[in-house]
């Protein structure tokens, strides 16, 4: 184990927030590169047929969470074998559930209009988006286990290159295939498809040494049954996790919206707010995981505890600027997101609840990387649960105060699991 500091706190965050600043930019060339058309259906096509595959493939999110937890704990072990082993493990998972969404993609289509019905045009256009970009699904959840793994073993500037990579093929191709050469929807999907796959071969580059001399020691643990085990719980622990405060995201839409077009649509803005905090914390929340994970598998106890305290310091911090920032430049964002001016008063009605989330949350977003590099998986699902409870108990309290009681609900939610998972924290430590 090397030492724990704030500037190797920082060299494992900073790429990872970097990479995330990219994300939006590429549904942004999607949408600009289809609007070009002069069409409203190929834009509708494009956006729904991206909605349903991120549905499908979230459901395997846990595989990034869990492999960087196993992939830390082997790398501070020393144990190279059962770091290969723990990246293999994964990408088998990878694959074969790609190739299960290849082989269902009739039903799942076919479930995905039924709860989403849309005019005949974009349902045509949408189908032939789809059936290009299926034969993705294995790259696009394999570099869940890529992208975990290297998180794991601290080489986050990796993730933002593949990142890089994966997002720049896209545009360029989307810029050739649809303005040069007029293919429309299925070359926004062909290049796509393409990113991916050539994503999937850089990333596996990145990790090249987990296939040089320890690969027969590691293919010999495949099979490890105490290994799959851990494996198994862990991605089962965070599955039930994410799920939960999914949910809870849900519900607060649904109930949003029986206070009124106008308001749902300020909450869906201010939400975007969220989405910006949650990427911009997600840095040292996955360093978290990094330091945490390599600490404990050098039973280094100091450095948990040093680990778990830049991680918090700093995730704190960084969502208190962040909480000003959307104070200050709130009025100004809402603006520049929404031009019907009945929204606009709304969502700067309610948007001190986003200036105090980071507040009431920034510290369950840390807990989440420190959990997962420690392995404690399953208290972060247990700790979810009783956190989603209390929110389910908000709501029907606060549910008399309308939007507002809808927002502190919210924050109830962040509040109880930012002080469940720090009351159960020593229990990191321990681990090690």
């Amino acid at each position: 184990m090397t030492e724990v500091t704030h500037r190797r706190m920082w060299r494992i965050a900073g790429p990872i927030v970097l990479s995330n600043a990219t994300v939006p930019l590429l549904g942004a060339v999607d949408t600009g590169v289809v609007g070009q058309l002069g069409q409203a259906a190929p834009i509708g096509a494009v956006g729904l047929g991206a909605v349903i595959l991120a549905t499908l493939y979230w459901a395997f999110g846990f595989l990034r969470m869990g492999t960087s937890g196993l992939a830390a704990q082997a790398q501070g072990a020393g144990d190279g074998a059962e770091r290969a082993a723990v990246l293999l493990r994964a990408l088998i998972v990878g694959l074969v559930a790609g190739l299960a969404l290849i082989a269902l993609q009739v039903a799942l289509v076919a479930g995905a209009f039924t709860l989403a019905p849309a005019s005949a045009e974009v349902e045509a256009l949408t189908r032939q988006y789809l059936a290009i970009r299926i034969w993705g699904a294995p790259a696009t959840i394999a570099l869940y286990a890529v992208t975990g793994w290297l998180i794991g073993v601290e080489r986050t500037r990796a993730v933002f290159l593949l990142q890089l990579w994966i997002n720049g093929v896209n545009i360029l191709l989307d810029l050739w295939f649809v303005l040069g050469l007029g293919w429309g929807v299925p070359g926004v999907a062909a290049a796509t498809l393409i990113a991916e796959w050539t994503g999937l071969a850089v990333g596996l580059w990145f990790c090249r040494d987990a296939f040089g001399p320890v690969l027969a020691a590691a293919r010999g643990r495949l099979g490890d049954k105490a290994a799959l085990l851990t494996m198994f719980a862990v991605n089962r622990d965070i599955m039930i996790r994410s799920v939960a405060l999914q949910l809870c995201f849900t519900a607060f839409v649904f109930l949003g919206a029986r206070h009124g077009d106008v308001t749902l649509a300020a909450n869906q803005v201010l939400l975007q707010f969220l989405g910006i905090l949650s990427y911009a914390l997600d840095g040292f929340a996955f360093a978290a995981e990094t330091l945490v994970g390599q600490a404990i598998g050098a039973r280094a106890a100091q450095e948990v505890r040093q680990a778990v305290r830049l991680a918090l310091i700093w995730t704190f911090w960084g969502g208190v600027v962040l909480g000003l920032g959307f104070w200050l430049a709130g009025p100004w964002l809402i603006d520049l997101m929404a031009t019907a001016p009945e929204v606009r008063a709304e969502a700067r009605l309610y948007l001190p609840w986003i200036v105090a989330a980071p507040i009431f949350g920034a510290l369950a977003w840390a807990y989440d990387g420190i959990y997962i590099g420690a392995l404690l998986t399953r208290e972060m699902r247990r700790l979810m649960l009783i956190a989603a409870a209390a929110y389910v108990v908000a709501l029907g309290v606060l549910w008399p105060f309308g939007n507002h009681g809808l927002w502190a609900a919210m924050m109830v939610l962040f509040a109880v699991r930012s002080a469940l998972m720090h009351r159960n924290s020593p229990k990191v430590a321990a681990r090690a």
